[in-house]
């Protein structure tokens, strides 16, 4: 049973089913979760937001008598209230270890939501005939800029999420982030580190002309669908000339970011000499990006396979641009999943750039007893330390299927 109440009669115990605002109006992660403690009540009093729904088939029910309560009505889970598809989208693949838990957001975490949300509304005014705003993008790319100066690691992992309804504002969010630090990686200057931002931001703007029984088609395409979906470049480029004002590097990505150095790409199949460095940079982020990510037709790679199978593709990336990616995220990216000389499992949770192969890690399952042992972070390039990571592991071969909740910021 769902309830509405105001925020000032909320309790430690009670289940938050929904907050009445938009996600950019209230300062939580998650759009459902369990009140633990006084201070949770005091964050959501505080927030600004009035009402909340609470389900108490899952948490504690108001105190009985209440007029406002008995005032403001319920109704069954048959007819929820329309939670913002934004909140929904967000936080699907967010899965805590113990709970739902209210929790100050890391600012990373709001910093790629708030992303998201700037560029859904982006494509929105392009669906819309409108042009785009460059000053909307030059800021969130700003944004991003500075959090990828202070946080790479984390900003690069969390922008790795996403749901398959928000897939192509936090795709485009992703490769925004990715190209921003492999610009830094490659010791571009400041001006052409925006400007790599700004392509990765609306490089796949066309996709808004794609049907989308063919974007999210879960199955191998038809040749015919093939060309509709080849057709995105096109349709990305003439929808960023609406606008008059759009960089020409930002038309070249957004146009080339699909060819291949062997010139087997698309739409034109340039030779590795005709491909700008930005288009051979957003090749390789956007690849990543999207192997890296659940799909509705796949199922999401494990960043360190990743890597290493995209190494394998002979031809399709500037193997200069890919080096200085894998130095960017690393041999064992945030996320990766992999196996310890001591026989347990960990994720991979921040990246150690002087020492690729020894990063700080989360131990948390034992393979000698088959089962999860007390998680603890571990320096692999710590003076002493004598454990090693000796190989990557799928998630999927051991079950694994969300590990999200042991790499993001706690």
């Amino acid at each position: 049973m769902l309830k509405r109440i105001p925020v000032d009669q909320a309790l430690p115990g009670m289940f938050v089913h929904a907050l009445d605002a938009s996600w950019m109006a209230h300062p939580f992660w998650r759009s459902r979760f369990a009140l633990q403690g006084q201070d949770d009540v005091l964050a959501l009093r505080s927030s600004g937001v009035a009402h909340c729904w609470i389900d108490v088939s899952r948490g504690a029910d108001v105190a009985a008598g209440a007029a406002s309560l008995r005032e403001s009505g319920a109704y069954t889970p048959a007819d929820p209230p329309a939670a913002p598809a934004t909140q929904a989208a967000s936080l699907q693949h967010r899965v805590p270890a113990r709970g739902d838990a209210v929790a100050p957001p890391h600012r990373a975490e709001r910093l790629a939501v708030k992303a998201r949300e700037v560029v859904r509304a982006l494509f929105c005014q392009a669906r819309a005939g409108q042009a785009i705003s460059l000053d909307h993008s030059l800021a969130i790319v700003d944004e991003l800029t500075a959090a990828v100066a202070t946080q790479p690691g984390a900003l690069i992992g969390l922008v790795r999420l996403k749901s398959k309804d928000n897939y192509t504002f936090a795709h485009s969010v992703a490769v925004c982030t990715l190209m921003i630090a492999l610009a830094r990686q490659l010791g571009l200057a400041p001006d052409q580190v925006r400007e790599a931002g700004m392509c990765g931001l609306l490089h796949d703007v066309g996709k808004l002309r794609v049907p989308g029984h063919i974007l999210d088609k879960p199955g191998k395409l038809t040749p015919e669908e093939f060309r509709v979906m080849q057709m995105h470049p096109q349709h990305g480029v003439e929808i960023l000339r609406r606008g008059g004002q759009v960089p020409d590097s930002v038309i070249d990505v957004c146009l080339h970011h699909h060819e291949k150095m062997d010139g087997s790409g698309y739409p034109h199949g340039l030779p590795q000499g005709q491909i700008s460095l930005l288009a051979r940079m957003a090749a390789v982020c956007d690849v990543y990006d999207a192997v890296t990510s659940e799909r509705a037709y796949k199922s999401a790679w494990d960043p360190a396979v990743a890597l290493a199978r995209m190494a394998q593709w002979e031809g399709h990336f500037d193997p200069s641009i890919l080096h200085a990616f894998v130095r960017m995220v690393g041999i064992y990216p945030v996320g990766s999943l992999v196996r310890l000389a001591s026989h347990r499992l960990a994720v991979v949770v921040e990246h150690n750039p002087e020492a690729l192969t020894a990063p700080r890690v989360r131990v948390f399952f034992s393979l000698r007893s088959g089962s999860h042992i007390e998680q603890r972070v571990v320096d692999l390039s710590r003076t002493g330390e004598a454990d090693h990571i000796v190989a990557r592991e799928d998630p999927h071969t051991h079950g694994f299927m969300r590990l999200a909740h042991l790499w993001q910021p706690q």
